[in-house]
């Protein structure tokens, strides 16, 4: 993943309300690239003076996680974090420049979560389509990761062994380079989708009450009537069609990319 936006600057106050599934804006920390990779490879020169530290980064990064979790990115701050430590706001500046550092450490962070992640066995297929599950298992653990893009940003370890892993996946198969950089991203922009409609579905049932069963059987009747078969005819069709079989979205859409991609590769 990677990141589109410089957010460095702290917001200090908190936001109240549950703002979990916002995925409205991206994150991170494009202006302070080089100090998040002194970070996130363990290449910053430790402090020769001062205080022992009384923290680790990781306590740190796993706070602000939690913190993002419960209360979504809006709600994450310097403050919020050294809070949930029971420390001072300051005092975490030791460690974490800003707090667009912090969102790259979280990031990566996060990744490691589904490493090691073999995606070789059973086929480039088999391997992408695991890729695709995890991916969205991930996003729903942690909605605010929807607001990283891909384009830029500090690679951390864990984020690179999750590409290496998927590069792995579709190497040898008859791609190129771009062409392999491109199936993942499909991919992941697929999961991307999925994610961010079931966590806005989730949201609505919150905010609701209902559950979907609940919405639609309220619903149906009062769309029903409005359906006119000459002037929506494929729409009253399917909607009146009492044979009709749902299938799963997320299979039937994964599927279909794959087998794109089973084409491009019977074709190379």
């Amino acid at each position: 993943m990677r990141t589109t936006s410089d957010t460095s600057s702290d917001t200090s106050g908190d936001t109240s309300g549950d703002t979990s599934g916002d995925t409205s804006a991206s994150f991170g920390g494009s202006a302070a690239v080089a100090r998040s990779m002194e970070l996130l490879w363990g290449t910053k020169p430790a402090p020769t003076r001062g205080r022992k530290p009384g923290l680790t980064l990781d306590q740190i990064v796993a706070a602000a996680i939690e913190v993002a979790d419960a209360e979504g990115l809006d709600g994450l701050s310097m403050r919020r974090v050294a809070d949930a430590l029971g420390v001072g706001t300051m005092s975490l500046y030791r460690y974490v420049p800003s707090k667009a550092e912090l969102h790259d450490l979280m990031l990566d962070a996060v990744t490691g979560e589904d490493l090691p992640m073999d995606l070789t066995t059973g086929g480039w297929r088999a391997g992408l389509e695991r890729y695709g599950r995890l991916s969205v298992e991930g996003y729903l653990r942690h909605p605010w990761l929807l607001r990283a893009s891909l384009t830029r940003g500090a690679m951390g370890p864990n984020q690179a062994t999750a590409l290496d892993a998927v590069l792995a996946a579709v190497d040898g198969i008859g791609l190129n380079s771009g062409q392999m950089m491109a199936v993942v991203e499909l991919v992941t922009r697929y999961a991307q989708g999925v994610a961010r409609e079931r966590i806005e579905a989730a949201a609505a049932q919150r905010g609701g009450g209902q559950s979907d069963e609940q919405f639609w059987a309220e619903y149906a009747p009062l769309l029903d009537r409005h359906l006119d078969q000459r002037r929506f005819p494929a729409l009253t069709a399917l909607w009146r069609d009492e044979n009709s079989t749902w299938v799963d979205s997320f299979d039937f859409g994964l599927a279909t990319i794959l087998d794109g991609v089973a084409r491009l590769v019977d074709g190379a």
